[in-house]
């Protein structure tokens, strides 16, 4: 949530810095409205306590009246007119705070300098690690591979539960359960993560948190459970930032750093006919999730250093990789900056989105409560948070088995995972 004051202070820094997303004109009307209303809301506020005062004032001089017998009827009549006045004003400071937090609600973070301005098309990569692999033959998609390797079951999925819901089989579930162990282990004994093991469910108050409610729950991207208040987390994000909500982290708590592992749900009503083949967009996968709790001060080199660790998971995977800095109109609601962490895969003959890696200053911190003290007796301060995939299953399994297949039909397991998966290769099942 944008900080009021900000808007009220710096009404056109903060129109600049939304200017680079999508839908700016309806940003900076909201922005108006905003403070439309907050003018119209201190006005009143001054009203009020004027007429308190001199409500204050009247009760005194009232009761001075009644005891040396004088009449009060004049001043009980305006005392009947300026508490209904408050009553009114009251009234109507409660709607137009409303007004407010609901506007404030929908409206996105601010976009942090260097966030290029434009959709999708000025996205800019920042840098690239290998070389896409170039196969001695016509590489077969995941689809095919897996369904010969018999380790994804696609029909079972879509039978128990609809299409975008995959299921696996055999090597391929311990696959999964192997990606997820050995990035944990790398993230909590290599990169300083403490493990956390979150809920699945969450209230709306932590849909609120973190932003996906309203914006996310409206759009119908949501799996929601209405008879408990409840939603099916669409990220690890979700829950574990909301561990502090409503917190005052004391002097010297900062850095927090956690590393969760969580399936995620995610509807997709606005994506309904893309990417559907495979595994490319699915409603329900594996992720393993970095959340961290920076000082202001140390939060943009918290995201570089949150970009490079989980690009030592594909590094270490053996993926040719790029980094790509989302442009303003691509970036997500709550994030002020963005990376997204891009895999080849030569099945598909595209790049892959395997993790986004964002900076959300203190936007989800205002929305959530939560604060540091920076020392002993200093005023509070909101934290910055970032999070990270560290990294996303479904689309590192289409590359992994893209990447490594060879022309019998066997796929190689990257070295880092043999100890974990107890294979070197994947090999075609017999018919």
């Amino acid at each position: 949530m944008l900080d009021l004051r900000r808007i009220r202070e710096e009404p056109e820094e903060v129109r600049a810095r939304l200017a680079p997303r999508a839908d700016a004109a309806e940003l900076g009307s909201g922005i108006d409205r905003i403070l439309e209303l907050d003018r119209e809301r201190r006005a009143l506020i001054g009203e009020g306590d004027d007429l308190k005062a001199r409500r204050n004032t009247v009760s005194r001089e009232i009761g001075t009246r009644k005891r040396s017998g004088e009449d009060a009827d004049d001043l009980l009549e305006e005392m009947r007119t300026v508490s209904g006045r408050i009553r009114d004003i009251d009234e109507r400071l409660r709607l137009i705070e409303g007004d407010i937090d609901s506007i404030l609600l929908r409206t996105p973070n601010t976009l942090l300098d260097g966030v290029p301005a434009g959709d999708e098309s000025a996205n800019r990569i920042v840098r690239t690690h290998g070389e896409p692999v170039e196969l001695s033959f016509t590489p077969k998609p995941h689809w095919e591979l897996g369904a010969e390797l018999g380790i994804l079951d696609l029909p079972a999925g879509a039978k128990v539960a609809g299409s975008g819901f995959p299921a696996y089989r055999g090597l391929g579930a311990r696959l999964q359960r192997a990606l997820v162990s050995w990035m944990i282990d790398l993230h909590t004994e290599e990169h300083g993560y403490e493990e956390v093991a979150p809920p699945f469910l969450v209230n709306r108050e932590a849909m609120t948190g973190t932003g996906q409610f309203p914006k996310f729950v409206e759009e119908g991207d949501a799996y929601e459970l209405e008879q408990d208040g409840l939603y099916l987390i669409p990220t690890a994000e979700v829950p574990v930032t909301n561990f502090h909500r409503d917190e005052m982290l004391e002097p010297g708590r900062l850095p927090v750093a956690y590393v969760a592992y969580s399936p995620c749900f995610r509807r997709e009503a606005g994506a309904a006919g893309k990417d559907t083949r495979g595994l490319l967009r699915v409603h329900q996968f594996d992720k393993v999730e970095l959340v961290r709790f920076e000082r202001p001060e140390d939060s943009a080199e918290a995201l570089e250093r949150l970009v490079g660790q989980a690009e030592e998971v594909l590094r270490r995977l053996g993926l040719a990789y790029r980094v790509v800095l989302l442009a303003g109109g691509d970036t997500g609601f709550a994030s002020a900056m963005t990376y997204d962490l891009e895999v080849w895969a030569p099945g598909v003959d595209r790049w892959l989105e395997v993790s986004s890696c964002s900076n959300f200053t203190d936007f989800q911190a205002r929305r959530a409560g939560i604060r540091f003290r920076p020392a002993p007796g200093e005023k509070p301060e909101f934290v910055h948070t970032l999070n990270g995939s560290g990294v996303a299953l479904p689309r590192t399994v289409i590359a992994l088995l893209e990447n490594n297949q060879r022309e019998d039909g066997s796929v190689a397991i990257p070295q880092c995972l043999q100890p974990y998966l107890g294979a070197e290769a994947l090999t075609p099942t017999a018919d």
